[in-house]
């Protein structure tokens, strides 16, 4: 028997009658016969199952039936109520979000202005002058500071000391001055002597070198006392220190004290005059200087922003020259496309809560009623 041929045994068990069995007659299905070209490699046979006849009477059983019938569908019940409570929550939030709110009142009355055909400038309060700004003191000599003897909001009489920096190598130069112009004068005191015994003993020119060395000597010493004077700074007129920008210890020359945060040179002190009077620094634009009024018919308030407290001003001088606007750094270098006029105002201070430094709202305008309406009629 060759190899390639099946056993008979694996074709008789291959050759079996596959029954399917159903409720209604049987249908036996028959498996084909291998042929004996049948491949060795194909282990079994495919299996054809006979389909029923059509005229044959399937009666399923009472279980499958039941089973068949549509349950409800627990989701679409899910999505319809989540839909319904999806639509009263759009309309209940509309209805809020439709409510009109009231605006609510300001805490204070915004700026208006109180006159016809006035014109707005920003203002800065400083300390009233008869001429220029606060007075900033700067130190002419170089040093660490020794004293600190001006508090801010002091008020000094001018000759008042404020600070004191090193002077111990300037108190060796008086020292040595003073020593010179001794031996300047002792020399010339025996020169004199000499030449009163006897003309004869010194000369003319020897006597008038000695008396001249001894007035260089007393010009050295009163400079040197005078530089000595420089290491004590003091107020150069009566008023109150603004600010002090200079601490204990801390090194300071003639272009003042160095400020480590802007990087720029301060003034130790700042003075203003006393503070029955303030004045108001206003920068009208220039392309409203055109609509300024004169000296004689000019009036103008102040606002203090975040209040409803306004001030009526007295006018007092104009700057006659429009510079850059740069008063809120007092930079050069403050990148700004605006030239501004100084127009100089007053008011009594009182218990106006204003301190120097302090920008407030400004509105000029006039109190002839003639000149208001032309320059109504010009706008």
């Amino acid at each position: 028997m060759s190899v390639d041929e099946p056993k008979p045994e694996e074709k008789t068990d291959e050759s079996k009658l596959l029954e399917v069995k159903v409720d209604g007659p049987k249908v036996e299905t028959k498996a084909p016969v291998l042929k004996p070209e049948a491949k060795t490699d194909e282990s079994k046979p495919e299996v054809k199952a006979v389909e029923p006849k059509s005229d044959a009477k399937i009666n399923p059983p009472k279980e499958q039936t039941n089973a068949s019938k549509p349950k409800p569908d627990v989701r679409n019940t899910i999505i319809f109520i989540l839909a319904i409570i999806g639509i009263l929550a759009g309309l209940i939030g509309a209805y809020i979000f439709g409510i009109q709110r009231k605006a609510q009142p300001p805490v204070f009355t915004p700026v208006s202005n109180p006159y016809t055909s006035g014109i707005y400038a920003n203002g800065m309060v400083e300390s009233y002058q008869p001429s220029g700004e606060n007075i900033n003191i700067f130190p002419e000599v170089s040093g660490p500071i020794t004293k600190v003897l001006a508090q801010e909001g002091e008020q000094v009489s001018a000759g008042t000391l404020l600070f004191t920096i090193d002077d111990s190598i300037q108190k060796a130069t008086v020292e040595l001055a003073r020593a010179n112009l001794k031996v300047d004068q002792d020399q010339y005191a025996k020169d004199l002597a000499s030449w009163n015994l006897d003309p004869k003993s010194i000369s003319q020119d020897v006597l008038d070198t000695a008396k001249d060395t001894v007035a260089q000597g007393t010009a050295a010493l009163k400079a040197a006392r005078a530089l000595l004077e420089k290491y004590y700074v003091k107020a150069p007129i009566s008023g109150i220190v603004l600010t002090v920008n200079a601490a204990l210890g801390s090194y300071v020359s003639s272009q003042g004290n160095y400020d480590t945060y802007t990087e720029l040179f301060d003034p130790l002190v700042v003075m203003g005059g006393p503070q029955e009077y303030l004045e108001v620094r206003c920068y009208v634009d220039e392309i409203l200087v055109s609509r300024l009024p004169t000296a004689y018919h000019v009036k103008a308030q102040m606002s203090i922003t975040g209040t409803n407290i306004k001030i009526p001003l007295e006018f007092v001088r104009v700057e006659p020259y429009i510079s850059p606007k740069i008063e809120l750094s007092n930079e050069k270098q403050e990148q700004v496309d605006l030239r501004v006029l100084p127009v100089i105002f007053r008011f009594e201070k009182k218990d106006a809560p204003v301190y120097p430094g302090q920008m407030v709202d400004v509105y000029i305008g006039s109190n002839d009623a003639a000149t208001d309406n032309n320059n109504t009629a010009t706008n």
